[in-house]
């Protein structure tokens, strides 16, 4: 499972979108609370974690660090404050990255969680600076708790925003340590310091490597074509 956090391209020095893919299979028979009721660590639904950059270890959070804070999560798609943000995110999910990307197609408006058989909307994100050791960060459920057993298919889909800028991040790939409702290194998250990219960008790349591989080609054929004529003469 996975979950992408960008810096908001309409309001890139305040907001931060938050994109939820991918599925697995629960551990453990617990529940996941809701923003009320969650206030601090639990491993039934929060994390601690681990970076692939030695240099911040599990540290995720770099500057105006939250302690035991749950921060509202607003659907992205729920109005149209934020356009340039809900175009990147549906080009992003429109499976324009192929196979194998964690970008499901659906994953769009509102942020849920689904388990077994319940579902609900993922409306906090719990985060906790720990200068000791790894940051926590988790999930609160809206409405009400979400129960769930061991064996569980748990998945969840779509996007929202944070009042949190990019800058309060390390940017790096985190692993989850001890995950509650997925399989064992079954939970990811990804802080990209880069706004999410357009595909017109894409298509520019794509256009200057095709363009300089003609170029090369034609420069080895000159070559090719001098030393050929040099050998006969």
């Amino acid at each position: 499972m996975f979950i992408n956090v960008y810096p908001s391209q309409d309001n890139p020095t305040s907001q931060t979108i938050w994109v939820f893919s991918g599925s697995s299979t629960s551990r453990g028979t617990i529940n996941i609370r809701t923003a009320s009721g969650g206030t601090t660590y639990h491993f039934q639904d929060s994390w601690d974690w681990l970076n692939s950059n030695s240099a911040n270890s599990g540290q995720m959070f770099i500057a105006n660090s939250p302690a035991n804070a749950n921060l509202s999560l607003s659907p992205l798609f729920s109005s149209s404050s934020n356009p340039t943000d809900i175009e990147s995110v549906r080009a992003r999910t429109a499976g324009v990255w192929g196979a194998g990307s964690p970008f499901a197609n659906n994953a769009t408006n509102t942020p849920t969680i689904t388990i077994g058989s319940g579902s609900r909307t993922i409306s906090h994100i719990f985060m906790d600076d720990d200068s000791l050791s790894s940051d926590d960060l988790g999930i609160r459920a809206s409405g009400s708790s979400l129960s769930y057993s061991s064996g569980d298919t748990s998945a969840w889909v779509g996007a929202g925003l944070i009042n949190k800028p990019i800058g309060d991040f390390f940017a790096g790939t985190y692993n989850s340590v001890g995950p509650p409702f997925v399989s064992i290194s079954g939970m990811r998250v990804t802080i990209n310091s880069q706004v999410i990219p357009e595909p017109e960008e894409y298509a520019l790349v794509f256009s200057l490597f095709a363009l300089g591989f003609v170029v090369l080609r034609r420069h080895w054929q000159k070559k090719k074509r001098q030393a050929q004529q040099a050998a006969t003469s």
